[in-house]
C-alpha cells in the first residue's frame, strides 16, 4: 500500500510574506542563506518559525505520509531550509525554472502540471499558499479518479499553522483506514 505524499511548499508556507508594514510573524527568526547560483556576498534573508520543524516531524514520524519538498527552492530546500528547522534530508519534486511573470500563467498554479506528472496516480496532500479554484477542481478530479488529493492553503502572511498539519494527519489517517477496511473486507465471491 503506497503512502500518500506530503508535498511541502516553502514561500508563503514556511517563509511568510511580510505584512503591508513589512513585519513578519513574531515567532519567526531571521536567517541569511545563499541559494544555488548566488554568491556568498549576496545572501537571501528568510524568516522561519523554529516550531515548524517539530510540528512537521510529528507528522513525519507517524509514517502516514512520505514528505517531499515541492517548491521553487528545489534542492536548496533540503540543504538550506530543512537544516534550519532540524528536518532530515527530504527528496524534492524537480520543478523547472519557468520563465513566467505570474504564479498562474494558465489560471492555475504553475507547479501543478509538473506535480501531476510526478505523482502519477499516487495520493497526496499538498500544502501551498498559491492555489486557485482550478487547482481545487483538479484535486477533486484526481480524488474522483481514485488518487486521493487534499490541498491545504495557508494564508501566505501567516504561513503554516498547527491546524494545517492536524488536517493533513487526519486526512492521511482516514485514507489509511479506508484502505485497510477495503483490504480486510471480503469480496462478494469470498463471502458466498
Amino acid at each position: 500500500m503506497r503512502l500518500p505524499y506530503l508535498l511541502l511548499d516553502i514561500d508563503g508556507v514556511l517563509i511568510p510574506f511580510p505584512d503591508t508594514d513589512g513585519s513578519t510573524p513574531a515567532a519567526h527568526a531571521r536567517h541569511d542563506v545563499v541559494p544555488t547560483g548566488r554568491s556568498a556576498d549576496n545572501p537571501v534573508t528568510v524568516w522561519l518559525d523554529p516550531a515548524h520543524g517539530p510540528m512537521l516531524m510529528d507528522v513525519i514520524r507517524t509514517s502516514l505520509v512520505t514528505p517531499v519538498w515541492c517548491t521553487s527552492w528545489r534542492q536548496d530546500a533540503t540543504t538550506l531550509i530543512g537544516p534550519l528547522l532540524d528536518l532530515p534530508p527530504l527528496p524534492h519534486v524537480d520543478l523547472p525554472h519557468p520563465q513566467i511573470t505570474t504564479s498562474h500563467p494558465n489560471g492555475y498554479l504553475w507547479k501543478r502540471d509538473h506535480v501531476d506528472a510526478w505523482l502519477g496516480d499516487a495520493p497526496a496532500v499538498w500544502i501551498d499558499d498559491d492555489f486557485t479554484g482550478l487547482d481545487h477542481a483538479w484535486a477533486a478530479e484526481r480524488t474522483a479518479r481514485g488518487a486521493a488529493t487534499l490541498l491545504i492553503q495557508p494564508d501566505p502572511r501567516a504561513g503554516l499553522q498547527t491546524e494545517h498539519l492536524i488536517e493533513a494527519r487526519a486526512w492521511a489517517e482516514r485514507l489509511l483506514a479506508v484502505r485497510t477496511d477495503a483490504i480486510a473486507a471480503p469480496s462478494e465471491t469470498e463471502a458466498a
